[in-house]
């Protein structure tokens, strides 16, 4: 019995940290390259100087938003929206500068975390690694 429990045991964590390592890949959504760095003392990137600020910047699929979730974490996703991604609409943030919004389904994003708010997509933006190091914001896959 304690080799069948012990069996069990590694078993269950095995499964249990393989499933949270595992990243969702989003299907049919094009794997681009990017490498973006951004000083946020330039004034091209004076949004990003306040928490809660965002600005669009080119690279990715459809573009990238990048938003500062508090004094030292930056996110950024992918603004190609991940419902029909065939159709290559892309999201935009709304008028409550707190989601992105899908014009051809209506999707809504989160822009604190990319997650679906309202649907019809069932997967979440694709977020990129985003780090800051107090001066500059580095994006990338």
């Amino acid at each position: 019995m304690k080799r069948f429990l012990s069996s069990f045991f590694i078993l269950f964590t095995t499964l249990f940290f393989n499933g949270c390592n595992q990243s969702e890949v989003i299907p049919s959504l094009p794997n681009v390259p990017v490498n973006i760095r951004l000083n946020i003392n330039n004034p091209s990137n004076f949004d990003l100087g306040v928490i809660g600020g965002w600005q669009y910047v080119n690279g990715g699929s459809g573009g990238i938003v990048v938003y500062r979730l508090d004094e030292n974490t930056f996110k950024s996703y992918d603004r190609h929206c991940t419902y029909q991604p065939e159709n290559y609409c892309i999201v935009a943030v709304d008028s409550t500068n707190f989601a992105l919004e899908d014009p051809c389904s209506g999707s809504r994003f989160a822009l604190s975390d990319g997650s679906v708010m309202n649907g019809p997509a069932s997967y979440p933006l694709l977020q990129y690694s985003t780090t800051f190091d107090g001066v500059f914001v580095q994006i990338s896959n």
